[in-house]
């Protein structure tokens, strides 16, 4: 079947800037989950992480609707914050990040060798969201949320790229912060007229997009305090979760220990750095591996972020 325009002129765009990701099948990771086991390598961007997608969709269709737009300002956790700087450098525009106290330190120097200004504000990614968003009417800026619809489009590209380019692909993890890579993976899915069943990951202390997806309905938590800083969200996003009750298949919540887990296989199996959110998803799939035994299954290594001490101290550990 046809895909949309609208995902199409997207993944055009993001590929004149980068070329497609692989997607490899890993023995070790195979043997290891007892299926067969692809990887999305979103590790592999010139940001580390699948977010540039987006970033570059959005600022060409806000250059375009508002060709005099001063400059944008949004919050992260990192690689967010990179793909808004990669892309309105790209377009001429200044931007301006909000993150939290405590924030990784090489996601922050990444943001800023981008040249956004970088501001520290806040506990955690909802206090820097609310920061942010007073700031862009105090500052006239465009204020630029994680899930918006221009995002989704972009992201949706390495869905095209993965399911196009593994056929047969029987379920498919993909990690979930505020939303726009699971729901570009079903966009995706949907506009190539698949059956692959999409599967969404959350960490275990940030569960907000699993109650959502028992409850039917948002559902907020009072804190989002894990590892994985990309799935940190304590207050999910109406859209999204209206998506991904639509589309998906389950949300599955793993643990810290989970987490660390699979970043350690990751290396070990695959020589590639993954950070908390992007283990998440071969997180959920050893947690199900007797569900999933024989099957083609797909990961999404959303990222490979993490700070070195960190990193450093959970490869230690046993």
């Amino acid at each position: 079947m046809p895909i949309p325009p609208e995902l199409e002129a997207a993944a055009d765009l993001v590929h004149s800037v980068m070329p497609p990701t692989p997607q490899i099948c890993w023995p070790l990771l195979s043997e290891r989950a007892g299926a067969e086991v692809w990887v999305k390598h979103e590790n592999h961007t010139p940001i580390g992480a699948f977010k540039i997608r987006g970033g570059l969709t959005y600022m060409a269709e806000l250059k375009r609707r508002q060709p005099a737009v001063p400059g944008v300002i949004t919050a992260t956790r990192g690689n967010h914050g990179q793909s808004v700087g990669f892309a309105a450098r790209r377009a001429g525009l200044p931007a301006v990040v909000v993150v939290p106290h405590g924030n990784s330190t090489e996601k922050n120097r990444a943001m800023r060798a981008l040249g956004v200004e970088l501001i520290e504000h806040g506990h955690d990614f909802q206090a820097a969201y609310e920061h942010a968003m007073a700031l862009a009417e105090e500052r006239r800026l465009h204020p630029l949320r994680s899930f918006h619809p221009w995002l989704i489009r972009g992201v949706a590209s390495y869905g095209l790229e993965f399911l196009g380019g593994v056929p047969d692909l029987d379920t498919v993890y993909v990690p979930i912060g505020l939303g726009s890579g699971i729901c570009g993976t079903i966009a995706a899915r949907d506009a190539l007229g698949l059956k692959t069943r999409i599967v969404g990951v959350v960490a275990e202390n940030a569960a907000a997009y699993a109650l959502s997806f028992e409850r039917k309905a948002p559902v907020s938590t009072n804190s989002a305090d894990t590892i994985a800083d990309g799935v940190a969200c304590r207050v999910p996003d109406p859209d999204a979760v209206a998506t991904i009750l639509r589309g998906a298949e389950r949300v599955v919540t793993v643990s810290e220990a989970e987490i660390k887990a699979a970043m350690r296989h990751y290396f070990t199996d695959t020589h590639n750095v993954a950070e908390g959110a992007a283990a998440a998803p071969l997180a959920a799939l050893l947690k199900e591996r007797s569900r999933m035994a024989g099957r083609r299954v797909g990961i999404v290594l959303s990222g490979g972020n993490v700070d070195r001490r960190l990193y450093a101290e959970i490869l230690g550990e046993t």
